[in-house]
Order: C-alpha cells, then structure tokens, then sequence
C-alpha cells in the first residue's frame, strides 16, 4: 500500500471540502432558466424583467409592474407596490432583490420582496420613502 503524502492529503482534503459547493453548482446549473419572452424571472437579471403582480397577502393589497420613466433606475425598472404605497425596490447584481424595508434580506424576485416587506411591517403602514 503506497505511503499516504501530504500532497495527497491536502488534496483529498480539498476535494471533500469542495464537493457540496459542486454539488449545489450543478442543481443551480440543472433549473430552468427562462428568458423574457417566456415570462419567467431570469434569476441572473441578464434579460427582461419580472412578471407583473397584483394580490392582496395578508390583507395588504401588493402590486408589482415594469415601470416607465422617472429615471430611478435602482429596481432595474420596476415598481413595487404596497397598498398603493410605492415601495423602494433594488435589484443587485446576482439577481436577487432587496427594498427598503427588508434591506437585509435579499429574496429572488419583488413579489417575494412586496411579500418580505409586509411581513416586516407587521401591520404598521408603509410610509413614502422621500426621492432624494
């Protein structure tokens, strides 16, 4: 039986340590990815745009569309609603969303976002948040 190296122990020991980021690698890389046409959310945000919304969860009215003009370009183009409120989105660059409610918490798409942020409110009514 050949005499175990350190060369091969640290090797076998990076290939153990590394197999659940590969793994989780290939699942991300096995989903579906839908491009615009579709209708889908591009998890990437490389194309397109989100879905509209419009539902009441929890009792609060939430409504998500592409939006048009204005030149606050931080939500990629897009605007979220709470009971009419306009809810500050932004989209960063993996993909995922955050708003100034739930800053902390990135979601996969301004539905989960509007969703997160009412959650957080617990109630309370959102306020206009001022455009500076």
């Amino acid at each position: 039986m050949p005499e175990l190296s350190r060369r091969r122990a640290l090797t076998a020991a990076a290939v153990v340590a590394g197999a659940p980021f590969a793994a989780a690698t290939a699942a991300r890389a096995a989903e579906p990815h839908h491009d615009s046409h579709g209708g889908s959310h591009d998890p990437h945000g490389s194309h397109g745009s989100p879905e509209s919304f419009d539902e009441v969860y929890r009792g609060r009215r939430i409504q998500g569309r592409p939006a048009t003009g204005g030149g606050h370009h931080h939500g990629g183009g897009y605007a979220v609603y709470v009971d009419g409120v306009e809810l500050h989105v932004m989209r960063n660059a993996d993909g995922s969303w955050i708003s100034v409610v739930s800053h902390y918490d990135p979601v996969s798409t301004p539905r989960a976002a509007a969703r997160a942020a009412v959650d957080e409110l617990q109630g309370a009514r959102l306020e206009p948040f001022p455009a500076g």
